[in-house]
Order: C-alpha cells, then sequence, then structure tokens
C-alpha cells in the first residue's frame, strides 16, 4: 500500500499545530504579577485557602456518571435500527449492557455510590 498521501497529511498537521503554537507565543502578552496567579470568584477576594482537595467519592460519582451517560449514547443509535439487526444485534446490546451492570454492581458492592 501506499501511504504517501497519510504521511503528507500527518506531516501537514504536526507543522499547522506547530506554527499556530507559535504564533501564539509570539504575539501573546509577556506581563507578570503576583495578582494575575491569585483566585477570582466575582471580583470578591477569597477569604483562606483556595485550593482545597475534594474527597474521592465526588470524583468516583462522577466517573459513574460519565460512564451510564456514554451507555446512554451507544444505545439510541443502536435503538433506531433495531429491528434490522435481528438476534445478533439483541444478544450485542445484552452483552453490553451487561458489563455495564456488573460495573455498576462493583461500585455498588465497593461503596462509591454512598455519600458518607
Amino acid at each position: 500500500m501506499n501511504f504517501t498521501l497519510l504521511v503528507v497529511a500527518v506531516i501537514t498537521a504536526i507543522a499547522f499545530v506547530a506554527v499556530a503554537l507559535g504564533i501564539a507565543k509570539a504575539i501573546s502578552p509577556r506581563s507578570f504579577n503576583e495578582q494575575k496567579g491569585e483566585a477570582y470568584e466575582c471580583g470578591i477576594p477569597t477569604r483562606g485557602k483556595s485550593w482545597m482537595q475534594f474527597r474521592v467519592g465526588y470524583y468516583l460519582f462522577a466517573i459513574l456518571f460519565l460512564m451510564f451517560d456514554v451507555e446512554t449514547v451507544f444505545l439510541f443509535p443502536w435503538a433506531t435500527i433495531v429491528g434490522e439487526m435481528g438476534i445478533n444485534g439483541l444478544i450485542s446490546v445484552l452483552f453490553f449492557l451487561g458489563i455495564l451492570i456488573l460495573g455498576l454492581a462493583y461500585a455498588w458492592k465497593k461503596g462509591a455510590l454512598e455519600w458518607k
């Protein structure tokens, strides 16, 4: 196979990105002061530390939400052509849902869905 076109496309893409980053670096303003590094919330000066750690439960809950959100996104196209796919399509989506249900059961067993 001739990969010349692919190589040219990749080199062109890399060149465009490099040129864009170079132009941005060349024309960006370079004034630094201490105030720019501070947290800004609605014009009100912050009190206390602006950086704080969140419990890992928030992140786990968000990841589980995204997982099931993506599941829904994958089920919509399947639902539009379910009649054309036959039994193989049904078995495939049941396998997909089974894996997601096992993931949900595992997260539930580990306590990722409980607010403490």
